[in-house]
């Protein structure tokens, strides 16, 4: 019994590694991508392109690779050839000096990054036996971003992140070596997909819209903490840190404290990200957003473990994750766009009033969510 409880734990620290790599080398790069691409154009509308790239890609491998993640009944193969496509094509970054260069890069980052997403949220919920203690696992997503952002902000140069991020990726698939093969029942059934868009679809649309809210953000905010607010590179990394390192307490919380129905959780981060927004109005100084971060960082851990967990509750797992992975990646589409568009014609404080319309369309959508899906149908899981 010991040898199992023990087995079990060294098992959930692995994947916590895993995911902590997995996330590292994502965030390493992600939070200075706006000021990378301003510096070889001008144009905020190219900027938001070329971020919406890295999107439309990852949506794309995410549904097509979570599916047949579901089909094979696999997830280590999806997870160990996501860690080696991002190590190269995150490290080609390097090479990316002009908008056509750096296009081709996140579209490559995408496709990697998106193969290797929803097998991984799979794997770490099939393989805790405690299902309320997997939040704890899954909080190493947060805390992966927190220590890439770090490595960044103590990095300070915009060409030596994408290197430390082909390096955490390697390290990543090093530590895939120590998980088992973990093999699933097959999930063959036909329409699967649009059945769970289907039964989920309040979810989802509340989740886009809330996220295209917050994309838009923060497409901006690095922009406006150097240009408006007369700050460094690193004080955008300790604002987002604050994000961040919030997400992975209140994630870790929920494994032993936060009692709450899943769907609660879901509604509670979309409605609290209308403050956050309103509250940035009224910034004067750069540090000013710092509290404002924290506080997101807690509404993303309530609405990001609400949302994934109700749907591997009654969907197969990679299939159900991969859409809301999507759905947030289809936001990193229309985010980056909207904010380019709105910016370059009417100034960086004009993409706060349209965060705070559409997340105030997110909540309201999100009333609508049922606690269980209409049907589960015949491929739930």
């Amino acid at each position: 019994m010991r040898a199992g409880v023990l087995q079990q734990a060294s098992l959930n620290n692995y994947v916590r590694i895993a995911t902590f790599f997995q996330n590292a080398g994502i965030s390493v790069v992600a939070i200075f991508m706006p000021l990378i691409v301003k510096g070889a154009t001008p144009s905020v509308l190219e900027v938001g392109l070329v971020l919406s790239s890295f999107a439309v890609a990852q949506i794309i491998s995410e549904i097509y690779f979570g599916r047949i993640s579901d089909r094979r009944g696999a997830r280590l193969l999806f997870i160990r050839a996501g860690f080696v496509l991002c190590a190269v094509t995150f490290g080609l970054h390097y090479f990316a000096d002009s908008v056509p260069l750096l296009l081709a890069a996140r579209i490559a980052a995408g496709v990697a990054s998106g193969i290797m997403i929803p097998a991984m949220m799979a794997y770490a919920y099939e393989s805790g036996k405690e299902k309320r203690k997997v939040a704890s696992v899954v909080s190493f997503h947060a805390l992966g971003w927190l220590a890439g952002i770090a490595a960044a902000g103590l990095a300070n140069d915009t060409s030596i992140i994408f290197l430390i991020s082909a390096g955490v990726f390697i390290a990543g698939l090093a530590v895939t070596s120590k998980l088992p093969d973990i093999h699933v029942p097959k999930d063959t059934a036909r329409g699967t997909t649009m059945r769970i868009i289907s039964q989920s679809r309040f979810l989802f649309l509340s989740l886009l819209l809330r996220h295209v809210g917050a994309v838009s953000v923060w497409t901006v905010l690095p922009l406006m903490i150097v240009e408006d607010f007369g700050g460094e590179i690193y004080h955008v990394s300790a604002v987002y840190m604050g994000n961040t390192a919030t997400a992975f307490v209140i994630m870790t919380l929920m494994a032993t404290r936060i009692r709450m129905h899943n769907v609660t959780k879901f509604k509670a981060g979309v409605g609290v990200t209308i403050f956050v927004f309103v509250g940035m109005l009224f910034v004067t100084e750069w540090w000013h957003f710092f509290p404002l971060m924290v506080l997101v960082g807690g509404t993303w851990a309530f609405l990001y473990i609400g949302g994934n967990f109700h749907l591997m509750e009654h969907h197969p797992k990679s299939t159900s994750t991969g859409i809301f992975s999507s759905t947030l990646s289809i936001s990193m589409v229309a985010g980056p766009v909207a904010a380019g568009a709105i910016a370059d014609s009417y100034g960086y404080g004009a993409v706060l009033y349209f965060a705070i319309a559409i997340s105030l369309a997110a909540f309201a959508t999100s009333t609508r969510i049922p606690l269980r899906p209409a049907s589960r149908g015949p491929s739930a899981a």
